[in-house]
């Protein structure tokens, strides 16, 4: 098992992993998400690889196959990690991408577009004028507010991140150079 750091070079005190584990849990927890789902995306982001297995992810939480299945099931229908088989084997690992906030945000962009398709047709139907239709007016000119702005922030990502790249690539490329005579 390469969950001990050792994979990178370098050796992590497994408690404190541990630690790090259920108090980012504990955290998406409390934004919403629901307990067992929040712990198997936390280790996975832990992960040097952002690969595990179930039975690694249930011998590293100390949860059963179920707990993990079900896990996995949510992270998936909301684009938090992605299932793939190991080559000859049965076996899955689930892979979380360092992509993987994009991923999440990008998928909701098409659930605003039907949240406000939804809320353009309840606003016909109860009026525009009554309590009810300006709750939903303001609901949607929300939304609206936040899809707009939602494309300019991943727009702004995908150059802030692309940048960062090209700079730590630069800078590998510099220290590599550095050591060869």
């Amino acid at each position: 098992m390469t969950e001990t750091g050792v994979e990178s070079g370098d050796r992590r005190d497994p408690e404190s992993v541990s630690r790090f584990v259920e108090r980012f849990a504990a955290q998406l927890v409390e934004a919403g998400m629901p307990r067992m789902p929040a712990r198997v995306f936390a280790a996975l982001l832990s992960s040097d690889t952002g690969t595990l297995t179930s039975a690694e992810l249930g011998e590293l939480l100390r949860i059963s196959p179920a707990a993990v299945s079900g896990a996995v099931r949510y992270l998936s229908q909301v684009h938090l990690v992605s299932r793939e088989r190991e080559p000859g084997s049965r076996r899955e690992r689930y892979r979380v991408h360092s992509d993987q906030w994009y991923e999440a945000l990008t998928s909701r962009e098409a659930i605003i577009k039907r949240w406000e398709d939804a809320l353009r047709e309840g606003i016909t139907s109860l009026g525009p004028e009554t309590p009810a239709g300006r709750r939903l007016t303001d609901t949607l000119e929300f939304f609206e507010f936040i899809e707009e702005d939602l494309s300019g922030i991943m727009e702004r990502w995908r150059t802030h991140r692309d940048e960062r790249t090209h700079r730590d690539q630069r800078t590998h490329r510099t220290q590599h150079s550095d050591r060869t005579p």
